[in-house]
């Protein structure tokens, strides 16, 4: 082995070996998860029609050009695709070494939208606007919190000094993850906080950590959500969201205005929809926010039970495949970085998926690979380059 970030067919050659070994025969390429790359792919191309047909009627937010969100998703993609690539060619391993450094960048960008420069966004403080782009800055949380816990659990076990985490390393790795917890209640980003303990939970779970500290931190979270309501942390948009989720016949016009229309939309589509920028309610613009937090609508009335069960099987084939590189990785740190981007995937894709569908409150969170936005659209395709190097830095026999 020549390095923490190489890599070859027959073992560890040098990634700096160039970009021919992609495409050679018995190199790289071969050693690809192939599923994950081209659903994530299919997802993101579905993701960008799905925005066209949401956008391009809506001269208030497109400036009068209808490819205005098409255009920004597809750069989005790109852009996504290619810190895919670099984040392949550095390597988790090497990256590894670099945790501190991404952790306490992430950390800082998060605390300057409680700066002057956060900027409120859909009812939404967690943004940070300069020059015209706008940056989500607890869509990198995620990747921190999952590469910091995975570097601090998995290193005496890597090393072969324990079995598992102690107790000392387990509580160490919780308090890395309190504190961009805790910027995020103060925004608040409640949505996010849910993620954050969605990949918590995925990543104890991965490590081998005693299940106490599981059952303890679900406790924590019972007693921390009953603490966030009785302090009134919570602004009231979002304790509007969660009474509609409760009631969804309360106040249809206002508060359940968005989750009613969500529903019709949805249900209106039938088995193979009205057909791509046919839907009423789509071309109505009766669903705000439907290129964002609501674009599954879009499937739901356009392509129907087919073209949104596509989503879901898309999705899946990413779980599925991720959750098998977690379990063949030779190393603890590499199962339990992918163990963190499933339960990342997973938690996410349900929520938003529910929310459109009444079963689950409005928390703002975006779809993986599909709805429109930058800083979601990196972060997902950084943590696929992650999981693919993940695979192809593992022994061929494996």
């Amino acid at each position: 082995m020549t390095g923490a970030n190489s890599f070859s067919v027959s073992g560890y050659g040098p990634a700096r070996a160039g970009w021919t070994r992609i495409f050679a025969r018995d190199s790289l390429a071969r050693r690809l998860d192939w599923p994950i790359l081209l659903s994530a792919m299919a997802l993101s191309l579905i993701g960008s029609m799905l925005v066209f047909s949401a956008t391009r009627n809506r001269t208030e937010i497109n400036q009068g050009d209808p490819y205005f969100f098409l255009e920004r998703h597809l750069i989005n993609l790109g852009i996504g695709f290619a810190l895919m690539l670099a984040t392949l060619w550095l390597g988790h391993r090497a990256l590894r070494n670099a945790v501190p450094v991404l952790y306490g960048a992430s950390v800082l960008l998060a605390l300057v939208v409680l700066t002057p420069l956060g900027a409120t966004i859909n009812g939404q403080r967690n943004w940070i606007v300069v020059g015209g782009f706008s940056i989500q800055p607890a869509e990198f949380l995620k990747i921190a919190i999952i590469l910091g816990m995975a570097m601090l659990l998995a290193a005496r076990v890597d090393a072969g000094d324990k079995p598992f985490p102690d107790h000392r390393t387990v509580a160490q790795s919780l308090g890395l993850a309190a504190v961009p917890c805790m910027i995020l209640l103060l925004m608040p980003d409640l949505g996010s906080v849910l993620a954050m303990v969605a990949i918590i939970l995925g990543v104890l779970l991965a490590s081998g950590a005693s299940n106490r500290w599981v059952f303890g931190l679900l406790a924590t979270g019972v007693v921390g959500c009953i603490a966030i309501w009785q302090l009134h942390i919570l602004d009231q948009y979002q304790i509007n969201r969660f009474a509609a989720f409760a009631n969804p016949d309360l106040d249809p016009a206002g508060v359940g205005y968005n989750t009613n229309q969500a529903r019709i939309a949805i249900g209106s589509g039938g088995l193979t929809g009205a057909g791509l920028f046919h839907g009423s309610q789509t071309t109505g613009q009766f669903v705000p926010e439907q290129q964002t937090d609501f674009v599954f609508t879009v499937a739901g009335e356009e392509l129907g039970f087919l073209g949104a069960g596509l989503i879901i099987f898309l999705i899946g084939v990413i779980l599925w495949r991720a959750c098998r590189i977690a379990r063949d990785s030779t190393e603890l740190y590499g199962t339990i970085v992918a163990a963190g981007i499933v339960a990342w995937f997973a938690f996410q894709s349900f929520e938003n998926i529910g929310m459109t569908l009444g079963i689950m409150p409005v928390t703002g969170l975006p779809l993986p690979f599909v709805s429109y936005g930058g800083s979601s659209m990196f972060a997902v395709w950084i943590a696929v380059g992650l999981l693919q190097s993940i695979k192809v830095q593992r022994p061929m026999s494996a």
